[in-house]
C-alpha cells in the first residue's frame, strides 16, 4: 500500500458488536483538508448521513475527521440524531477541532437504538491510539458481513513531485447504488479544492460504485468522502487533475470489485461489459439489469450457460435496441449471435464457468460506441442464509 503523507488512523472495540471487535474507527488529516462527499439516495437515510451532510455545507469543504462505527446504524430511531451530533461533538472537543469539521458515519442493524455512552467512553482511546500505520485496522473495523478487508492504493508522479491516493470500503450485503454505496473513505495528500474534488468524486463514483450490484437493495447509510490534505505540496494543475482524477478512478474500481466478489454468500465475481449502444447511459442501464437478475445470477451459480436470461433481462431494462443485432459471449465463448443461440461446446463452457471470475460481454452490432462495465456476483443458498438471521 501506498499510502497518502499526513493521515493518522485508530480503531478500538467500543462494544457495539456483539462479538469482541474493533467497532469504532477514526481518520484524522494531519491538518484540516479539503473534501467532497456522495451519499445514497434512498429517501430513508440515517442520521450520520443527514449530519454530514450538514457538516460539508457548514465548513465549506473542510474536514478533519472521520468517525464511523459499525455494528448499528443510527438509523429509524428516536435517538439518532442526537447521537450522531454528540459523536462529532466529543471527537471535536478531543481534536480541538470545529464540531463541524468531522464527517460522522454508521453501518450495522437498522432501527435499534445506538448507545451513545459507548462511542463517548471510547473516543478518549480511540484518539490516543491514531498513529499513520493504523490505516488497515479502520478498514477492518468497519467491516460488518464482510469476509475479508478491501483497500487499493496508487502513487502517480508528477513534475513537482508524487501523490498518492488510498482507499477503503466495506460492503457485502445491500448493495445497489445510487450515487453512492456502503462506507467508503479515500484519502490523498495533493492539494486539491472541494469543487475539484467532487468533480473527480462524482466520475469516479460512475465508475465504481454506481457500476456495482449485489442484490438490488439499496443501503440507507451509504457514503463515499473524498478527503485531500496537501500534505505532498502537490497541487495539480487542470491536466495533471484529470491524471489524478483517472488515479482515484481506479482506486475507487478495485474497490468496488473488492465488494462484488465478496457478495453475500458469493462464490464468484461477475464482470459484464456492455458494447455497441448510442451513450454509455444506455449501456450502464443494460449491465444494471441483467447484474441485477436473480435468474442470471443464479445461473451463474450454476455454472449454466443460460444466456436466454441475459437477453431477457438486457430487453427489460428500459433501453431499445434490436435483439436481432446483440450478440453474447460468457467467458469469451460466443453463446448468442444475432439474438439467436449460438453452437458452442457446453460442457467446455461449464468448466470456465466454475472458475471464480465469470465475464459476460453484450454486444450490439451496429454504430454505437458508447461501453460500460459493471460489477456483480452469484447468487447462491448463502445468501438466505447469512440474512435470514442478520438481526438475531
Amino acid at each position: 500500500m501506498n499510502l497518502p503523507l499526513g493521515y493518522r488512523y485508530a480503531a478500538v472495540y467500543a462494544g457495539i458488536r456483539k462479538q469482541e471487535r474493533d467497532d469504532l474507527a477514526l481518520i484524522v488529516p494531519d491538518k484540516p483538508a479539503d473534501a467532497a462527499a456522495v451519499f445514497t439516495r434512498n429517501v430513508v437515510q440515517a442520521a450520520p448521513l443527514r449530519l454530514a451532510r450538514k457538516h460539508l455545507k457548514s465548513s465549506k469543504g473542510r474536514v478533519a475527521a472521520i468517525i464511523a462505527n459499525a455494528g448499528n446504524a443510527n438509523c429509524a430511531t428516536r435517538t439518532g440524531d442526537r447521537v450522531a451530533l454528540s459523536t462529532c461533538q466529543s471527537v471535536a472537543k478531543a481534536l480541538k477541532v470545529p464540531p463541524e469539521y468531522v464527517l460522522p458515519a454508521s453501518t450495522g442493524v437498522i432501527g435499534v437504538d445506538l448507545d451513545e455512552g459507548l462511542i463517548l467512553n471510547a473516543v478518549p482511546k480511540l484518539v490516543s491510539s491514531l498513529s499513520p500505520d493504523g490505516f488497515e485496522a479502520v478498514a477492518r473495523a468497519i467491516m460488518t458481513t464482510d469476509t475479508r478487508m478491501k483497500v487499493a492504493s496508487e502513487e502517480v508522479p508528477f513534475r513537482s513531485g508524487t501523490v498518492r491516493v488510498a482507499g477503503m470500503t466495506k460492503g457485502s450485503g445491500m448493495i445497489h447504488p445510487d450515487l453512492a454505496t456502503t462506507l467508503g473513505f479515500v484519502m490523498t495528500d495533493a492539494a486539491v479544492s472541494p469543487k475539484h474534488l467532487r468533480e473527480m468524486l462524482l466520475g469516479a463514483a460512475e465508475r465504481s460504485y454506481n457500476s456495482l450490484s449485489v442484490d438490488g437493495d439499496m443501503s440507507t447509510n451509504d457514503i463515499v468522502a473524498l478527503l485531500a490534505n496537501g500534505s505532498s505540496r502537490v497541487e495539480p494543475d487542470e491536466k495533471e487533475r484529470a491524471v489524478l482524477g483517472e488515479a482515484l478512478a481506479w482506486v475507487m474500481e478495485s474497490l468496488a470489485e473488492q465488494i462484488a466478489a465478496d457478495g453475500e454468500g458469493a462464490r464468484k465475481l461477475v464482470i459484464i461489459r456492455v458494447a455497441g449502444f448510442e451513450t454509455e447511459e444506455e449501456a450502464r442501464k443494460i449491465a444494471r439489469s441483467v447484474a441485477n437478475s436473480p435468474l442470471v445470477k443464479t445461473a451463474i451459480a450454476g455454472s449454466d450457460a443460460n444466456w436466454g436470461r441475459i437477453l431477457a433481462a438486457a430487453g427489460y431494462s428500459g433501453v431499445a435496441f434490436d435483439p436481432g443485432k446483440v450478440d453474447i459471449y460468457l467467458q469469451s465463448i460466443l453463446v448468442c449471435r444475432g439474438g439467436l443461440a449460438a453452437d458452442f461446446e457446453e460442457a467446455q463452457l461449464k468448466r470456465k464457468m466454475d472458475e471464480p471470475e465469470v465475464r459476460i460481454r453484450i454486444v450490439l452490432n451496429g454504430r454505437g460506441r458508447a461501453e460500460a462495465r459493471f460489477f456483480t456476483c452469484d447468487l447462491t443458498e448463502g445468501y438466505i442464509q447469512i440474512n435470514g438471521s442478520y438481526r438475531t
